[in-house]
């Protein structure tokens, strides 16, 4: 299903081929607001340099991210890259800080959530936690999928339990790219207008992992902290992430730079104008 993006959505950037949405948390928050004002259906890719990465070598993951609503800068590079790119508004976009005010906003407007994804009974944890957290934050349901793939009944079911609880936004918490497939594979057959994946948030919120300190979060360093604590999950992803992405993102600047530069000889050897 092939999405298409209303004049007033959030500019995107060119970031190694994803289309990352030039963006802040206020206007991510008016943004899905007005999907639910006009029952549009869209889905959220909260994405860093470990979505981007992924869709270099996977086609059809770069195209769910640029088909979204809103692909928002998870991670500080992405916020660098942004900026550097011509968009120096952009702030990052964080999961677990765009479902905090989300759900702020919820309680005062009435959005009803759903929460799919995460290890058995993670989603009601979350669930209670936000809505002791947010008085009034309308829970319309959860449910924690098996890891394995599932059957097409199973699926049918699950899709039928989300649509039966009528909710305005369904909260994914499958982790990258899982929930990137799962959110374009529902995006149409869900009656939600807004489906967000935001994969370890459902943990961090829920309290069962902790977040990195503020300082490491704001100098591009969160994936140190996560990678100390889950050295054995997370090494293989790293290595070759983050050597990567910098790699490919200096490329992209160097190549935007010397673009500019031939332009500008170009316009400067152009012969002038005999009028």
């Amino acid at each position: 299903m092939t999405l298409h993006r209303a004049q007033a959505d959030p500019p995107r950037v060119d970031i190694l081929g994803v289309q990352v949405s030039a963006i802040t948390i206020p206007r991510a928050l008016d943004t899905i607001s007005s999907w639910i004002a006009e029952r549009k259906q869209r889905y959220v890719c909260i994405t860093g340099a470990h979505g981007v990465m992924e869709s270099q070598r996977n086609e059809a993951l770069r195209a769910i991210h640029n088909q979204a609503g809103l692909v928002t800068p998870d991670g500080m590079p992405l916020v660098w890259m942004s900026r550097l790119l011509g968009q120096p508004q952009t702030r990052r976009v964080y999961g677990p800080d765009l479902m905090r005010a989300l759900s702020a906003l919820s309680a005062k407007r009435g959005y009803r959530q759903f929460y799919y994804g995460g290890d058995a009974g993670v989603a009601d944890t979350l669930a209670a936690a936000l809505t002791q957290t947010y008085p009034g934050l309308d829970v319309a349901g959860t449910l924690s999928p098996p890891f394995r793939p599932l059957t097409n009944e199973e699926d049918l079911d699950i899709v039928d339990q989300i649509n039966a609880a009528k909710p305005d936004i369904v909260w994914v918490g499958l982790s990258t790219p899982k929930q990137e497939y799962w959110m374009a594979a529902h995006v149409g057959r869900l009656d939600a207008p807004v489906l967000i994946g935001v994969g370890a948030a459902f943990d961090f919120l829920a309290g069962r992992k902790a977040q990195a300190p503020l300082w490491m979060q704001r100098n591009g360093l969160e994936w140190l902290f996560r990678l100390g604590q889950e050295p054995r999950r997370l090494f293989r992803r790293y290595l070759w992430i983050v050597p990567g992405f910098l790699i490919a993102a200096s490329g992209q600047l160097v190549r935007r730079a010397a673009s500019t530069f031939r332009l500008r000889a170009a316009q400067r050897l152009r012969p002038p104008t005999i009028g």
